[in-house]
This record gives C-alpha cells, structure tokens and sequence, in this order.
C-alpha cells in the first residue's frame, strides 16, 4: 500500500473518531424555545375588561377585570411590542414597544422582556391624562425570602397622588418599609417615574399586617378605598406586590390590590 493512502486512511479514521464527541455535534431541535414569562396587571381606571397581546398574538385567555392579574405566560423576549385591547374591541387602548434602548436611561426608551426572567407589565393611568393609558414594566425577582419572611413590593399607580411612604403597621411595631415611592415606580427602584423602572423586593415579617400609605410631604395618611391595606396576612416564603391605583366606580379616591406572586 502507497504511503499517502496510509495517510488518508489514518486521516479519516481520526476524524470519525473525533465525530462521536465533538461539541458542536449537537441537535438544536432538541433544546427547548426561550421565552420570557410576563404576568398582565390591569390597573386602569376603568372598569372595562382587557386583554393582552405581544405583537398580534393574544396572551390572556380571559378579560382581566380592574385590579386583576393574569398567571405568567411564557411570551417573546426582546424588542417586544405589548398592545391593550378593550372588552371585544380589536383597536389597541395602548401600545408601547419595549426592548428598543440598550441602557436604563431617562432619554431612552424601555428595555424590553429578557429571556427565561419573570416580569410584571401593568396597564395604568398616564400621570399626566388618566383617561389615557400607559404600560410599565417590572423586572420580577421570585427567589424565595428567608425563613419566617415574605418578600414585598410596592407599586404607585395612582395618578394625582403625590409621593408617598409605606409603613407596615405590626404587633411588633411599626416598620418603614419604603420610604419615597413616586407615580408609575416601584419603592427602591434604581430609576423612578418611568417605563423601565426596576422594581425589587424586600423581605418583611411574615404575618398579620396594616399597610400605611402616607404622603411624603404632608405626612397624610392616604385613604384606601374599602380599606383594603388594613390587616392583611403576609405568608411565609410567599412573594407579593402591592399596587396602589384610582378606583373605578366613578369616584377620585385610590384603591388598592394585591399580587401573589407564583411561577
């Protein structure tokens, strides 16, 4: 046998060899889709139904009322467009495009969902015109709090109210919890006021509980309709956001609710 053709049978054979575990040799058709899981809040201040959509493809199988939150939908990730429909209506309430900024910044538009993360996105009031709508996104963090806590959010949706404080009235005391929480933001958010805001939670005592909301500069308790902050149960291990907006029976007091958050 000629050398060079020793050389290409040893060629080959080494390549076979190398096939059986070669890293790229891998069946994409097997990994599983991304997706980002998002939970539609609808916080508007109407008592319509609505219902979520990502681009033309509905997300909520059942109109949201006020103060009701959809499970997570696993949904696209990225530069995503979030619409708003009403009742049967197909025209779009609101629509705004998340995912066209590369950095959180007050010039730049929102960042979008990412990919296998947990996000809230509300439908709420504009500040500036609450017969009008907006869309606010929430980065969720759902890692379990410590033993005997539950974790805590609080969202400010309620157009008309100025900043507030929140304090949560316990048997132990009272305990400040944020301290200032401005109109479409998230207590301890990075960034306040605007689409992108982060909104992060914190651990607090578990159990029975009066939420107190208060106006920063006046120090005045705002009134909650139906008293819905007062002795609340805070479990163990669960996670939650608070969120107050306007009511909808025609009146111009707040009102609040609240998610519990489950993957």
């Amino acid at each position: 046998m000629k050398p060079y053709t020793l050389l290409l049978l040893a060629t080959a054979g080494f390549f076979s060899a190398c096939k059986k575990t070669d890293y790229l040799d891998v069946n994409a058709g097997e990994r599983p889709p991304l997706s980002a899981h998002i939970s539609f809040v609808n916080a508007r201040n109407s008592s319509a139904g609505i219902h979520f959509w990502t681009f033309t493809t509905q997300q909520t199988s059942t109109l949201l009322g006020s103060g009701q939150a959809s499970p997570y939908v696993s949904t696209t990730y990225g530069n995503v467009q979030i619409n708003v429909t009403e009742g049967s209506g197909s025209a779009y309430k609101v629509s705004r495009q998340f995912g066209n900024s590369a950095a959180y910044t007050a010039s730049g538009g929102p960042n979008g969902p990412i990919a296998t993360f947990y996000h809230t996105v509300f439908a709420a009031a504009q500040k500036t015109d609450p017969t009008k709508d907006s869309l606010i996104l929430f980065y969720d963090d759902l890692a379990a709090p410590p033993a005997g806590k539950a974790k805590l959010r609080f969202v400010h949706l309620a157009p008309g109210t100025p900043q507030v404080q929140v304090n949560l009235s316990l048997k132990t005391g009272t305990a400040e919890v944020f301290n200032t929480v401005a109109y479409g933001s998230a207590g301890n958010g990075n960034i306040n006021g605007s689409a992108y805001t982060l909104g992060p939670f914190v651990n607090v005592t578990a159990g029975s509980t009066t939420v107190v909301v208060t106006e920063k500069e006046s120090g005045k308790t705002v009134p909650i309709y139906a008293d819905r902050l007062s002795n609340i149960n805070l479990e163990s291990g669960k996670i939650y956001t608070i969120y107050i907006h306007n009511v909808t029976n025609g009146g111009t007091g707040v009102t609040a609710d609240i998610i519990t958050h489950q993957q």
